[in-house]
């Protein structure tokens, strides 16, 4: 007949351990591996094998204790890198900002001295001239006020205030905002507007900020005798599109999918912060809708506004 345990109870308690070992947390359940399954082999050897499991314990406990502080050390450096990063990114914005507004705030200047040595003279000024220096003036005010503006709308995320919207009228508006522009770069602006568009519920101020920051964008990346195609479109399922393609140097693939994060740009230092395209998702996906592109290299971009013709329906 076989031994029969001397210790019923402990044998009875391990059997449970072994079916539920993580219910005594992990280093009670590594402690098992140093227990045999039955004490079966006599009172010398069952303390022995207690002994042994004591020493696991300890032994496991340790090594636990040793890989949860490499955890803690691996989280605190990750987040050490991680506060790096954007301290980096607040110097990298903030030298960018300043360098934004300098250019501006140096013509200024420079028009208004002109402006005065203009008045010093004995003759009288040429008022031709000094309506040149005025509307420079003007014109660099405003371009400061548009980085400030931007700083302000991607800070505050507006909600929106919804309203009828044309949206072939609005895309014929923001248009001729720019027409000049891309004449003096010899730019060909194509309009492709789909007839009988239904009016959309929407946010009139907030698509004019979309659709005319993809036109300025698409222009800055087409040189002399390209092309900038603007186009609306209705889906199938209803929704209304519009749609900014440009015949510049396109998007490389590996920054395709930061294209829409605040701060990327991959223009030079004090020419842009970044800051543009991050706006226009927030307020498209506000809107509703969404915003996608599409590009290849040396071909040019396509940039995408997908949105309901009611504010309170969501794409599926």
């Amino acid at each position: 007949m076989a031994a029969q345990s001397p210790f019923p109870l402990l044998q009875a308690w391990f059997h449970n351990f072994r079916s539920h070992p993580f219910a005594y947390g992990p280093a009670l359940a590594l402690m098992i591996l140093a227990i045999p399954l039955g004490f079966q082999v006599g009172l010398p050897y069952a303390l022995a094998a207690v002994l042994l499991a004591g020493l696991s314990c300890i032994t496991v406990s340790q090594v636990l204790s040793q890989k949860a502080a490499a955890e803690r050390q691996k989280d605190l450096s990750a987040a050490q890198l991680l506060q790096s990063q954007k301290l980096a990114a607040i110097g990298e914005l903030s030298a960018g900002i300043a360098h934004e507004i300098n250019n501006p705030l140096a013509i200024i200047r420079q028009e208004a001295e002109w402006l005065l040595h203009l008045y010093k003279k004995e003759a009288p000024p040429d008022p031709a001239e000094v309506n040149n220096c005025l509307t420079e003036i003007v014109r660099r005010v405003d371009r400061a006020r548009e980085i400030t503006h931007n700083l302000l709308d991607f800070a505050r995320r507006r909600q929106p205030v919804v309203q009828a919207v044309d949206l072939n009228r609005l895309v014929e508006d923001m248009t001729r905002l720019v027409e000049k522009e891309a004449h003096t770069r010899h730019i060909s602006l194509e309009k492709q507007l789909y007839p009988d568009l239904p009016l959309i519920e929407s946010d009139s101020p907030l698509l004019r900020q979309v659709i005319l920051n993809l036109l300025n964008n698409a222009i800055q990346a087409v040189g002399r005798n390209g092309t900038v195609t603007v186009a609306t479109r209705l889906g199938d399922d209803g929704w209304v599109m519009v749609q900014v393609a440009d015949t510049g140097c396109g998007i490389p693939p590996e920054n395709l999918a930061q294209i829409f994060d605040p701060f990327f740009t991959t223009k030079p230092q004090g020419k842009g912060t970044g800051l543009g395209l991050s706006i226009c998702h927030g307020i498209i996906e506000r809107l509703g809708g969404k915003i996608t592109v599409a590009s290849k290299v040396g071909q040019g971009s396509v940039f995408t506004v997908q949105l309901p013709q009611t504010l309170g329906r969501r794409e599926v």
